[in-house]
């Protein structure tokens, strides 16, 4: 596997960006791939909470489910799909800079192919996720430090 990591620094507290980036609603704000995204439970995030991903593949509206794995507010988090022929597996780390004010993201990406999704990944799926994270991680920047979260 080859994991895609970025990192970028945002002048906003590690709660703020934590707060942002797990919660659904906002992903189709920062994610350009993200057509809708939704909570399929209720109540703060948790290791097993869904959200229900619509993402646009090409031409294509392709839903997804991602489910908590790992959750250590507000420093990391990992998610991982569970359903469909391309799932991806994400880890998320916020480290705190200058005393708290500001934050480094750091996003490891990557992807597990099941069925034609082992020929989707390498051949579509990665190379437009690494064109995709740059646009994602300024999407991400400008709208915590414009007050989003």
């Amino acid at each position: 596997m080859t994991v895609i990591r970025r990192s970028v620094v945002v002048d906003r507290r590690p709660e703020d960006v934590c707060a942002y980036v797990l919660d659904a609603s906002r992903l189709p704000e920062w994610q350009a791939s993200a057509v809708t995204a939704e909570r399929l439970d209720t109540g703060p995030p948790h290791i097993g909470s869904r959200t229900r991903v619509v993402r646009r593949v090409g031409s294509r509206e392709v839903p997804m489910t991602m489910e908590i794995t790992d959750y250590n507010p507000p420093y990391s988090w990992s998610m991982r799909g569970v359903d469909g022929p391309v799932r991806g597996l994400l880890r998320g780390e916020i480290e705190p800079l200058d005393e708290g004010r500001r934050s480094r993201v750091t996003l490891e990406l990557d992807f597990d192919g099941h069925g034609i999704g082992k020929v989707l990944v390498p051949l579509v799926v990665r190379p437009a996720a690494r064109k995709e994270m740059p646009i994602n991680e300024r999407r991400l920047k400008d709208r915590l430090e414009r007050g989003a979260a």
